[in-house]
């Protein structure tokens, strides 16, 4: 029996695209730190993956809880999602994962890539919007970052970092998630952790 064939989707490498081969594919992503890409069972399911931003087609993680839903504050909602970004050095290695407050685990997790932590979070609440949607889901998003809620609600990442053969591919990233902000009317809440009432968003990574 023939080995079915597959689709390769480069979000980040030397040429973003979709590829028909993992030889063609690795072409583009070998020795690019960072890259993004993905393989899919048929070409239409490639092109709708490649219009979207690659945060929605991460694998998601299974992971042990990172609280108990007893140290939530009666005011959040259960069923719901936080999000947050750690980045060491801002700008640095960054990343950012979600947790699902209804267990406690973590559901996505991205990084580390050059950037900020803004811009972390910027990403972390656009991919919880874009996985939400391509499942159907609505439950509210929470993040401690009020400079990433505003960027979100605007369609627009603000950045002042600079755009440089180092930070490049996270620009690529940005520029998608800006895409489908604008291809899409977001209805989902997103909703401000407030830290020093509540405590650390429950996806915090513990680095502070």
């Amino acid at each position: 029996m023939s080995k079915k064939k597959k689709f390769y989707v480069v979000w980040s490498g030397l040429n973003p695209g979709i590829y028909p081969s993992w030889d063609a594919c690795q072409a583009q992503i070998k020795g690019v730190k960072g890259a993004v890409y993905k393989s899919f069972d048929s070409k239409e399911e490639a092109e709708r993956a490649y219009a979207s931003p690659a945060h929605a087609y991460m694998k998601k993680k299974a992971d042990t809880p990172t609280f108990t839903l007893d140290t939530l504050p009666s005011v959040v909602e259960r069923y719901a999602l936080a999000v947050d970004a750690a980045c060491s050095g801002n700008p640095g290695p960054m990343e950012y994962r979600g947790v699902y407050l209804g267990d406690g685990k973590e559901i996505f997790h991205f990084g580390p890539v050059h950037g900020t932590n803004n811009i972390g979070e910027f990403l972390a609440i656009v991919h919880a919007l874009a996985m939400l949607d391509k499942q159907g889901l609505k439950m509210t998003i929470y993040s401690d970052s009020r400079t990433a809620i505003s960027w979100v609600r605007k369609k627009c990442c603000k950045t002042q970092l600079e755009r440089n053969e180092e930070t490049e591919q996270l620009f690529q990233l940005i520029e998608r998630a800006e895409a489908w902000l604008k291809a899409h009317r977001v209805t989902i809440p997103i909703v401000k952790w407030e830290t020093e009432q509540w405590g650390e968003v429950p996806a915090d990574f513990g680095r502070k």
